[in-house]
């Protein structure tokens, strides 16, 4: 397993080493500094300013904190794609509201305005999208849909870390946006999360939301400074600790600032796969981005005909190349409770695998993995051909 391709990998070295030491050396590994400068850095990154950001120790956190800020419950339906990280599902359901399933486009494995609309009730309170490998998707037009109902509409943005449209920043374009830092993301801080909200009261409330509901901290911080009971707190939501740490954030710089040079290889990665896996009969690549959207290329995808799918992934698996298929379709949850038939996203879900992708990726590495798949799918339609000829 040692020459095994990995299909997701951070880049992690010496520079965030040095980093975590530097925190290690201060003393001071809890939120602090370092967290600030982490949230102040994501901010400009999306262009926003930074008192509409909080991190977290996790994207699904930052999830369950944006269903309390936005007031979800019980008797509410919030809509999201079928095709969601379990995470999403989780924070809705655990509310007390009801996760209404749509389906998606079959290639893109995004949702479209249309599908959206198409499982409204008087009942949705919100709607939750992902931006499935990366790709904005139909976002501009989701948005329209639910300013227009009167809808709040979060993005789960967790894998759309450099994605805009016409320059702006996915995660930024419904209400709330939330991120994800963890082992397998481009930008990562070990475990993390960021959380964004457009509205200047709830970005208020969302840092005590992060810790406990409580309005003080520290008797460190220079507010408290003058107060002779600095340790008094009070509480104004009965919340969760969800806040992220120095030593995190640490981490978490370093990477930011490598984040071009992150989504360069990748961008180049893409190229190289759709270059080696052109007019191959059977398989189709992911779809060229429409003008004026940017992509992070967090993941590749292919798809292909006739069922073949896994017993493909078996073969990359025994030759060396790891895949796998993200995200099992939430409505096939029981736990879920839903009995909808989704037939887009179930298509898409039976024919597509992603294939490696990172920046530590090598040329080398990419025609390994383009070999693999090209012999494979030829192999198959070889054995096709020969069957026939024996019928």
């Amino acid at each position: 397993m040692a020459n095994m391709i990995n299909v997701f990998q951070p880049s992690l070295g010496e520079r965030e080493l040095a980093a975590v030491r530097e925190v290690f050396e201060s003393n001071w590994i809890g939120r602090g500094a370092r967290t600030n400068e982490f949230e102040t850095g994501f901010a400009r990154h999306i262009g926003v300013g930074r008192q509409h950001v909080t991190s977290t120790n996790s994207c699904t956190e930052a999830t369950f904190i944006a269903m309390e800020l936005a007031g979800v419950g019980p008797g509410d339906d919030v809509v999201l794609p079928t095709v969601a990280f379990v995470g999403s599902g989780n924070a809705i359901a655990a509310s007390g509201a009801r996760p209404v399933f749509c389906d998606v486009d079959p290639h893109t494995l995004n949702p479209t305005a249309e599908h959206i609309e198409a499982v409204l009730t008087p009942r949705t309170k919100a709607v939750l999208i992902l931006h499935y490998g990366g790709y904005p998707g139909d976002v501009v037009r989701i948005a329209d849909l639910c300013a227009e109902r009167g809808i709040l509409l979060i993005e789960d943005a967790a894998i759309a870390i450099a994605s805009r449209v016409d320059g702006r920043s996915c995660g930024t374009f419904g209400d709330m946006g939330v991120w994800s830092f963890d082992h397998g993301k481009i930008v990562v801080t070990v475990d993390g999360g960021m959380l964004y909200v457009r509205d200047p009261e709830l970005a208020a409330r969302a840092p005590k939301v992060a810790y406990l509901g409580m309005e003080q901290k520290s008797g460190y911080d220079q507010a408290l400074r003058a107060r002779t009971r600095w340790w008094d707190f009070d509480i104004t939501s009965f919340s969760r600790r969800s806040v992220t740490n120095d030593v995190l954030a640490a981490v978490g710089n370093v990477q930011l600032s490598r984040l071009p040079e992150f989504i360069a290889r990748r961008r180049e990665v893409a190229r190289l796969y759709d270059e080696g896996l052109a007019g191959l009969d059977g398989l189709r690549c992911p779809p060229p981005l429409p003008a004026g959207h940017e992509s992070s290329y967090y993941m590749y995808w292919v798809q292909f005909e006739g069922g073949i799918r896994d017993e493909i992934a078996r073969d990359l698996y025994e030759r060396g190349v790891y895949t796998t298929f993200r995200y099992p379709l939430l409505h096939k949850v029981a736990a879920y409770g839903c009995e909808a038939a989704l037939p887009g996203a179930e298509a898409a879900a039976a024919a597509t695998l992603l294939l490696p992708m990172h920046q530590a990726l090598t040329d080398t590495d990419v025609e390994r993995v383009v070999e693999a798949v090209r012999d494979r799918v030829s192999g198959r339609r070889r054995e096709k051909v020969l069957d026939l000829k024996a019928v």
